[in-house]
C-alpha cells in the first residue's frame, strides 16, 4: 500500500536565533507543531482624553503576544535509530538551544566583568539574539522569547532528557515600533503587514460577494 502522491508536505514552525558570532547556534524547529497557537492583540491607540480629530489615530502597529499551551520533545525515534546526538545527550541540545535565546553571550559577560574590574563606571548590557518566529510563510516574525516553562519527563542512564515538554511559551512580537530603521526586523515586520493587509483585501472582496448574494461583479 503506497501513500497518496499528492498528499500535503507538513511544514515545521520554528524560532531561529541569530548570532553574528554563532549564526546557527539557535535554531529549534518544532519537532511535533503545537496543536495549538494563541494570539492576543493591543491596539496602541491615542487613548480617551485627547482631541476629538485625534480619537481615530494609532500611534503604531498593535502590541501583539503569541502563545503555546504545550509543546513536545521526544528522542525516542532518534533512539530507536541509534543517532550519535541523540544516544549521547539526549534533547540536551534542543533544549539549549531554546534556552540560549534568553541568555546573552558568556563572552560578552567576560569582557564587561573585566571592564568593570579595571574600574570602568559604565558597561552597556549585552544584547540577546535577534530571534524569528516562523510558522509558514505567511507568518515569519521578529520576536522576543518572554518566558516558558520546561518538563523534563524522561531520562537515560546519563540522566540526558529524552522527553520533555514546554508549556507557556510566550513571545512578544517586535514591530517597527521597537526596531531603527537600519535593523532587519523593521522591514522584516513591515512585510509582514504587507502580507497581512493583502489577506485582509482578499478575505473583505470574498465577505462583500457574500453579503451581496454571491453575484456581484467587484471590478
Amino acid at each position: 500500500m503506497t501513500t497518496f502522491p499528492r498528499s500535503p508536505r507538513l511544514l515545521k514552525g520554528a524560532i531561529v536565533g541569530f548570532d553574528i558570532f554563532n549564526p546557527i547556534a539557535s535554531v529549534i524547529v518544532f519537532q511535533y507543531n503545537p496543536k495549538g497557537v494563541t494570539r492576543q492583540l493591543q491596539a496602541q491607540a491615542v487613548g480617551e482624553g485627547g482631541a476629538q480629530a485625534e480619537v481615530l489615530r494609532l500611534k503604531g502597529a498593535p502590541v501583539e503576544t503569541i502563545s503555546f499551551d504545550k509543546v513536545d520533545l521526544d528522542a525516542a525515534d532518534q533512539l530507536e535509530k541509534g543517532e550519535g546526538t541523540a544516544t549521547s545527550m539526549g534533547l540536551y541540545p534542543q533544549l539549549s538551544a531554546l534556552e540560549m535565546l534568553l541568555y546573552p553571550k558568556s563572552a560578552l559577560v567576560i569582557a564587561n566583568t573585566i571592564l568593570l574590574a579595571t574600574g570602568t563606571i559604565e558597561v552597556i548590557p549585552p544584547t540577546g539574539p535577534f530571534t524569528l518566529f516562523i510558522w509558514g510563510i505567511k507568518r515569519v516574525l521578529p520576536v522576543q522569547i518572554t518566558g516558558f516553562t520546561i518538563n523534563e519527563q524522561e531520562f537515560d542512564p546519563n540522566l540526558n532528557p529524552i522527553r520533555a515538554e514546554i508549556s507557556g511559551l510566550n513571545l512578544r512580537v517586535l514591530s517597527y515600533n521597537d526596531f531603527p530603521i537600519s535593523h532587519p526586523g523593521y522591514y522584516i515586520f513591515l512585510a509582514h503587514q504587507v502580507v497581512k493587509e493583502t489577506m485582509a483585501t482578499i478575505g473583505s472582496l470574498n465577505n462583500l460577494s457574500s453579503v451581496a448574494g454571491g453575484d456581484v461583479n467587484i471590478f
